[in-house]
């Protein structure tokens, strides 16, 4: 580390950027709107929010992004970082951005310093207010970092974004497949479904359907992992981010059939409802709490073809009569077990599974790449963030 040195972050950055004032009217389409909501895990998320074209020179007086300037989000959340990878986007209230000053820093070794748990420590402690909570760009400014050499930060900035390019290269990859496997689905049972097919229910094809613990079992420092809707993502549940309880509680869960066992099909029963669906691949070490749903196919429906059919856009917006709730939507159980289906013959679900099962068995393959990659990532950053552990440049 002795050959880093210290500076505030206004010595290495050319220019900060923030958005103030009411932001402009919305549109449906028009030039994109960066807020701080799809600003996430170190990218920014495809904008949903546009302002008009008319408006944009108005609005963004205070300077126009450039390419690799550093997004950070200043409240609500903080601490969200990402870089500008099409200029043409318009930015809101409650981000700023930074450009990296030429010879003293680099645009992409800044967004890793940020995202890394130093940089996150130094913004989480310079913030402050009780009803928003957030950082001021005149805090900002002064907080301190360590640099390497312009060099050394593009050869450590190269060697984590190859492995962001991979994850991202997977994601996509699994987002086609499961297109695909959504569009042969849609050609074998609905296009081409037939008038005699039998009519059942969800509860004709499961021999349980349920949804986890109601009870939440008090947290544990070390123990084992109890999962929330909250904790799902689109193959699977993300263990890094489940609470902990005791041996006891768990094992009591397990008992009371909590547990997702292999061919169950979860799906996400609150908020959101099904915005994640996906099948248990294997028996899965965690168990539930209420807000996920857990169905057990009995051999009627292939629990892959049954998933894919519950994924559908088609298929949530039909379920809206059994949700209740406007501010936490949630599906009743009562009336999923009720909710009427389709049921192909066998031998054609046998059929379709020959083309849709490779699809998703990929998927689970990507699924798991994407999971060491990003261990390794997460475990490289800290120390290449650091100097702790050196690159070649």
């Amino acid at each position: 580390m002795s050959e880093w040195q210290e500076y505030l972050l206004e010595d290495v950055v050319d220019r900060f950027i923030d958005y103030r004032g009411k932001t402009p009217r919305k549109t449906t389409a028009g030039i994109p709107l960066v807020t701080a909501k799809v600003v996430k895990s170190g990218k920014i998320l495809p904008p949903n929010e546009f302002i008009a074209a008319e408006d944009y020179d108005t609005w963004m007086t205070r300077g126009l992004p450039e390419i690799d300037d550093v997004v950070l989000t200043t409240e609500a959340p903080l601490g969200e970082v990402a870089l500008i990878k099409d200029a043409n986007v318009a930015l809101a209230q409650r981000v700023i951005t930074m450009r990296a000053k030429e010879g003293f820093a680099f645009g992409p070794f800044l967004k890793f310093y940020f995202q890394n748990g130093d940089g996150q420590h130094e913004l989480q402690s310079r913030a402050s207010g009780t009803t928003v909570f957030g950082i001021k760009a005149s805090v900002l400014r002064k907080i301190p970092i360590e640099l390497p050499s312009v060099p050394e930060q593009k050869t450590i900035a190269a060697v984590l974004s190859s492995l962001d390019d991979k994850i991202d290269l997977l994601h996509r990859q699994n987002k086609t497949l499961e297109a695909m496997a959504e569009t042969l689905f849609r050609q074998w049972f609905v296009e081409e479904a037939q008038e005699d097919w039998e009519e059942v229910t969800l509860a004709d094809v499961t021999t349980r359907i349920t949804d986890g613990a109601h009870a939440s079992p008090p947290t544990v420092e070390s123990g084992r992992p109890m999962a929330s809707v909250k904790d799902m993502y689109e193959w699977g549940i993300n263990i890094e981010s489940c609470r902990q309880i005791s041996p006891e509680d768990y094992d009591a869960l397990v008992k009371a059939d909590c547990r997702p066992l292999k061919n169950d099909i979860l799906i996400a029963k609150d908020g959101s409802y099904l915005k994640h669906v996906f099948v248990a691949e294997d028996d899965m070490d965690v168990v539930v709490l209420s807000s996920v749903a857990i169905l057990r196919p009995n051999g009627k429906y292939h629990p892959l073809l049954l998933a894919t059919f519950l994924k559908m856009e088609s298929t949530r917006e039909s379920m809206e009569n059994i949700v209740t709730g406007a501010v936490i939507p949630r599906i009743v159980l009562k009336d999923f077990r009720k909710y009427e289906l389709q049921l192909p013959p066998i031998q054609l679900q046998e059929q379709a599974l020959a083309a849709i099962e490779p699809l998703y068995e990929k998927c689970w393959e990507n699924d798991r790449q994407i999971r060491t990659l990003e261990t390794l990532r997460d475990t490289l950053l800290p120390k290449l963030m650091s100097g702790e552990m050196r690159v070649g440049i």
